[in-house]
């Protein structure tokens, strides 16, 4: 899996986490422009890690961790 960092001009409209607190601060955001899904942090808006679509999923898994039935 490789990311790269990158400054993107034209960007998607930002999500932010819903355990951020309401005032801007210490917050990760997720843009979604296909192909690619774009992240950053709010107190760092001009740098962003950009995955494609594969890697943004692989990444999704790993973090939900082992499914248990």
């Amino acid at each position: 899996m490789q990311s790269e960092v990158r400054d993107l001009e034209n960007t998607p409209k930002w999500v932010r986490s819903s355990r951020c607190g309401p005032i801007q601060g210490n917050c990760v955001e997720v843009g979604f422009a296909p192909p690619e899904v774009i992240v950053r942090d709010s107190k760092r808006g001009a740098a962003r890690l950009v995955f494609g679509h594969t890697s943004w999923i692989f990444f999704l898994h790993r973090c939900a961790g082992p499914l248990t039935g």
